[in-house]
């Protein structure tokens, strides 16, 4: 088992800890839990999904990188095909605040990097602040995604963001986590084509600034993100910010990263480089190759 999970698994009721053993002492453990799992997890511990969710939350927060806060926020995001996806909080000491991840961003991002075509739930240790409550709206969920805390009554996010703003307001019909292909390609190896790969899957319907980014690892492991834009802009979620995510789920760590690959459109109206440059710099990354996307 991760070290990280130790402390949050000894607290769990036995029976909790019986069923979820096998999982986590699997060293392949990327912090997801599949349709047959959670359903073998309930039939064990005779939970339903609402209370096993908020029952596994002290190991998604266990995830939290909170070198700033020292205050750790775990989400899961629960996706129609029945998969959880674990999120929590990461903050990078010597970068902006601007760069931090919040849980429910986390938890969202991963599910979507895995493949999940829609959620369904988020749940999360503490009430969604203002930031992720506009960055949910962005889902294909839309305000239609269930909201489950400890200790409250489970809400969806039309009543956490009343008169809500989002993509429709903006005629937008392509929604964060709705399949795409945008059909870009760039001349490069193995490392340039994982990017030109992520930044495909990417959605930035208000600039078109499709960006992403995949990380070479000092184990020789490729890990990639994709800029997630958002009605609001402030919430939009950098390239390099959704490949930390995966990076940590996995059980990584940012020292890790040893070159980097950016994909960005030609004359794009928003750049990534300058931010994804500035941060893999205080994590001793200093090689950051940017590469032009074009159409075939």
């Amino acid at each position: 088992m991760q070290s990280r999970f130790l402390s949050a698994f000894e607290a769990l009721p036995s029976t909790l800890q019986t069923a979820l053993a096998p999982l986590l002492d699997d060293p392949g453990f990327q912090a997801v839990l599949s349709a047959d799992q959670v359903a073998s997890l309930q039939q064990q511990t005779q939970m339903d999904a609402d209370a096993l969710a908020l029952a596994l939350l002290p190991l998604a927060a266990a995830c939290a990188v909170a070198t700033v806060s020292h205050f750790n926020v775990g989400a899961i995001a629960r996706g129609v095909s029945g998969n959880w996806y674990f999120g929590a909080n990461m903050e990078f000491i010597g970068t902006p605040l601007q760069q931090t991840v919040h849980a429910e961003q986390s938890a969202i991002t991963h599910a979507w990097l895995r493949g999940e075509s829609q959620l369904e739930t988020i749940t999360v240790n503490y009430t969604p602040c203002g930031h992720c409550r506009q960055f949910m709206n962005e889902l294909n969920s839309g305000t239609n995604i269930r909201i489950s805390l400890p200790q409250r009554a489970v809400s969806t996010l039309a009543d956490y963001l009343p008169d809500a703003f989002g993509p429709r307001d903006l005629d937008i019909t392509t929604f964060l986590m709705d399949s795409v292909d945008h059909g870009y390609v760039a001349e490069g190896d193995e490392l340039v084509q994982a990017a030109v790969v992520a930044a495909n899957a990417s959605h930035a319907p208000y600039s078109q600034s499709h960006a992403g980014v995949a990380l070479l690892t000092a184990t020789g492991a490729i890990v990639t993100g994709r800029y997630a834009e958002n009605a609001a802009f402030n919430p939009s979620f950098p390239p390099l910010q959704a490949a930390l995510v995966l990076l940590n789920m996995q059980g990584g760590d940012v020292r890790q990263i040893k070159k980097a690959v950016l994909a960005e459109v030609e004359n794009a109206t928003l750049s990534q480089f300058a931010a994804t440059q500035a941060t893999l710099e205080t994590f001793g990354c200093g090689e950051l190759l940017q590469v032009t996307l074009y159409k075939a």
